[in-house]
């Protein structure tokens, strides 16, 4: 539906441009748009690349063990049917990391990987698990401590400072992710599941 809706306002806009005589912006703004839309993927794929190769690295090397250690006391009571040294732990404690690194498209192979794994362990293939639910919860709140890729954004826009938003991202992704985990926990409590 909302693709139809695009195109209707698309194609509004050209006649109208051709209704008016403005064809000339019409190429102009097709020719800018199409430019700083190259510039802005190729900008952001070198900074999923870089990510996502060391987030390999760490999966290599053993390191997402260790973060599934220093997030264990965090995370255990959020998912307490979880071993911790399962892969679905790991992989959630991965895409946490990436998330915090504010990698959210680094954060995504993991999320998908966790998501998969849990579906795995849960009983009932038709609803969602507690566990489930209360990562996708933390996934989309995502806490982040280093705003990469806004930064990075904001840096190819021209910004002299792109990491002068660091507090009001602290302060709006904390209070995200402590209600939504609120309501998740809540949930789970009424249902006598935690």
């Amino acid at each position: 539906m909302l693709n139809y809706i695009w195109s209707g306002l698309i194609a509004v806009s050209v006649l109208c441009a051709l209704f008016m005589g403005n064809t000339a912006d019409i190429s102009n703004a097709l020719i800018e748009s199409g430019a700083s839309s190259i510039q802005l993927i190729l900008t952001m794929a070198g900074i999923i690349c870089l990510w996502s190769g060391i987030m390999k690295i760490a999966v290599e090397s053993g390191l997402t063990k260790i973060f599934a250690k220093i997030f264990a006391p965090l995370l255990r009571p959020l998912f307490p049917r979880l071993n911790k040294k399962s892969d679905a732990f790991q992989s959630i404690t991965m895409n946490i990391s990436a998330n915090l690194l504010g990698l959210g498209n680094a954060a995504t192979p993991f999320g998908l990987k966790a998501m998969e794994q849990l579906h795995t362990l849960n009983d009932r293939r038709d609803i969602a698990s507690n566990e489930m639910v209360v990562f996708v919860v933390m996934n989309t709140a995502s806490l982040q401590l280093l705003p990469t890729t806004l930064a990075a954004l904001r840096q190819s826009y021209g910004s002299s400072a792109p990491f002068e938003i660091i507090v009001p991202v602290w302060i709006s992704s904390a209070c995200a992710l402590t209600v939504a985990l609120l309501i998740a926990c809540t949930l789970n409590i009424r249902q006598g599941k935690i």
